[in-house]
Parts: C-alpha cells; structure tokens; sequence
C-alpha cells in the first residue's frame, strides 16, 4: 500500500476491469492508496461467459461498490480483426497463434492508454496481472546483459505460480512507463484475502482457465469449428508412412500425445503440422525433442537490440520453465522488414527441448527481468 501511496507523479488512472477478482482488487487498492480512479471495460464479444455479459455486470458492480466512474467501450469490430482473424487464419496454415501477447500489444494496453488520455485526460492504466515494471528513472535498476539504460524494466510477479510477464512481453516502453500493477507483489492467496477484506463481490468468483475465446464457445475446438469447415487429411510418420486420419490440423498442436486416434507399438507425440499438405505429423518422443530455434518479430523490453550473442534463460511456453540458451542476432528477412518487426534471433538450448511450437512466444529473461520475446517461427 505505501508502493502505491509513494507512486512518483499524477495519481489519477482507469483500471482495466474485467469482471474478475485481480481487476476488482486492483481498483479497491488503488481507491484504498488515494488514487483518482475510474473504471474501463472492454466490450470484445457478445453472448453470455465471464468475459462478456457477467464480466460487463460484476464490472459495473464493482465500480459502483467502491464509488467510481465506469466506462465500456465497444471495441468488438476491432478484437475480431486483431485476434479472431489472426487466430482463424493462424490455425488454418498449421501454427498454433498464441493471441494472448497479442491481445494485450493491440488490443488492450495502448488502446486503452489512448482512449483513457484522449476521452479522460488520464495518463496512466493499472490491470491485475502478476508482473512489475521498474521505471527507467528508479534508482535502483536490476542487471540485464546489454544495454538496458534509461529504459522502464519489465520483472516477473514474485508469485512464480502466477508470473503474467510472458505474455507482456510485446509491450513497447511508451506503454510500460505508464502501467501500474498493484497485484505484481502478491500471491493469488493474498488476492483473495484481501478481496475478501474490501468486502468485494467478485472476491470468491472462479478464476477462468481458458482462453477466452474457448471459454465464450465452450471449447477451443468448438470455437475453431465455427470458422474452419472440416478438412480430412492424413497423420503420417516423419518418412511419410500413413498411420491415420484426422478433420483438420487446427485441432492439434505441438507435443500433443491424447486423442490422436492412432494405434501405435508406442505413444506419438505431434512433431510438425504441414498446412501445405494438411498434414500432422508424429513420432515418438524421442524423436520430438530439438536444440534449436528460430524467433522472429523479436520485442526488446528491458535492453536495447544485442549485436553479440547473449547467455539467457528462455521461456517457450507459459507454463513451461526458464531454460539456459545462447541467444544469437540474425539478420532479417524481407517478411521482418516489411512488418516492421526486423529483430529476430536462433536460440540453442544448453538441453534439447520438447514442445517447441511455432506461433508460440519464446521470451528471454535475465534473473527477474524479462529483456525481450518473439514468436517462434521454426
């Protein structure tokens, strides 16, 4: 609570809510420390589900529990064309998109910044993810492996159970400096106490545990079925033996090992999805690991853009731990420069890793610091 009562500078900020009990409390602290505070919604989809109908309701409830202006902004068309688009057409050509990072880059986190400051003169946003920033004027900065000067650092929640930083890692460091993240140095447990101290009503309401998208259908698979129409193809050995069929290559990923349909002498594991042939590809797990990889539309967060190779601790999946790598500068493609996304690297494991998916963010990370990410593209 002094954290917040200490901020440096102007204290009045919109708060991301979404309906759940991390936002409710983020509010409540903020209201709690003095902060002006006024609550933001965005409206991304209609029909029932926690993140649409009951999280517009226990939204509005929370703001009018703790007395402060609410706002939902519509902002449907645009979350269909940055994330439902992007995930249709992702899927269809055998990657497996990861919408979350870019969710919070396009849709949420300067949009939001720009309608807070254009509509109510509010510089600054807090959410409730688990994560820290460490302003670039702090006097007391963490060590990265280059040149971090004069930039805001992105740090991991200190709940490593609920660290969000992996999918923050696309924010620009114009966004960074005006974030506030009440939530980064607290456990979910501490969460819930503490929203059950404030007397909010969102404090026992169930966490989701799926995408939103999946949870708004149902199910992944249902959501992909209402975009993708069946497409029958073969599951094949890697030297192209035919060992089954499937109805289309959206609804495998990467590591996969149930539900493949196939009789084998031992388990299969998903190695590769062939969009071009519609094709998945297994082989058992022994063959599934690799040492390397290739990662494009690279964010440097907390240093600027390495020409030499750097030693890091690289994340490939959210839930997967922090694994030593080399990480090396590669030069850029045509594709890179023309999206203006021209930083991109190969990264090789100190140990062959399993489940490395293309689509998928690979984030670096220095200690607590988060220096950068991207997606991985073979």
């Amino acid at each position: 609570m002094e954290r917040l009562r200490s901020w440096p500078g102007d204290h009045r900020v919109a708060v991301g809510l979404s309906g759940g009990v991390d936002s409710s409390l983020t509010a409540a602290l903020l209201v709690e420390a003095g902060w002006q505070v006024e609550g933001l919604t965005l409206w991304l989809m209609s029909g029932k589900g926690a993140c649409c109908a009951e999280g517009l309701v226990d939204a509005a409830g929370i703001c009018e529990q703790l007395g402060v202006p609410h706002h939902v902004v519509d902002f449907r068309d645009h979350f269909r064309a940055q994330i439902v688009d992007f995930l249709v057409e992702g899927y269809a050509a055998g990657i497996t998109p990861l919408p979350c990072s870019r969710c919070n880059r396009q849709v949420k986190f300067a949009p939001m910044l720009a309608w807070a400051r254009e509509q109510r003169g509010l510089e600054r946003l807090a959410t409730g993810h688990y994560a820290r920033v460490r302003r670039s004027d702090a006097a007391d900065p963490l060590p990265v492996p280059g040149d971090g000067g004069g930039r805001h650092q992105l740090l991991r929640g200190l709940d490593p159970r609920k660290d969000q930083s992996y999918f923050l890692y696309d924010l620009p460091q114009e966004v960074l400096g005006r974030l506030v993240f009440p939530l980064g140095e607290l456990t979910k447990p501490d969460t819930r106490l503490e929203a059950e101290r404030h007397g909010l009503r969102t404090a026992h309401k169930p966490e989701s545990q799926d995408l939103c998208l999946a949870d708004h259908h149902g199910s992944m698979k249902a959501f992909l079925d209402a975009y993708l129409p069946p497409r029958q193809g073969e599951i094949v050995l890697q030297d192209g033996q035919v060992v089954g069929r499937h109805d289309g290559i959206e609804h495998f990923t990467i590591g996969q090992r149930k539900g493949l349909g196939v009789a084998w002498s031992e388990p299969l594991h998903v190695v590769r999805l062939d969009g071009a042939l519609n094709r998945v590809v297994v082989a058992p797990r022994r063959e599934a690991a690799r040492g390397d990889c290739v990662v494009g539309a690279v964010n440097w967060v907390s240093m600027a853009a390495p020409d030499q190779p750097l030693e890091v601790m690289a994340q490939v999946r959210y839930r997967s731990a922090p694994e030593p790598a080399l990480l090396t500068p590669l030069p850029p493609t045509d594709a890179d420069r023309a999206a203006e996304r021209p930083h991109r690297v190969r990264l090789e494991f100190a140990e062959e890793q399993f489940s490395i998916t293309p689509g998928q963010a690979a984030v670096f990370y220095a200690g607590e610091v988060l220096v950068g990410g991207g997606l991985i593209q073979a």
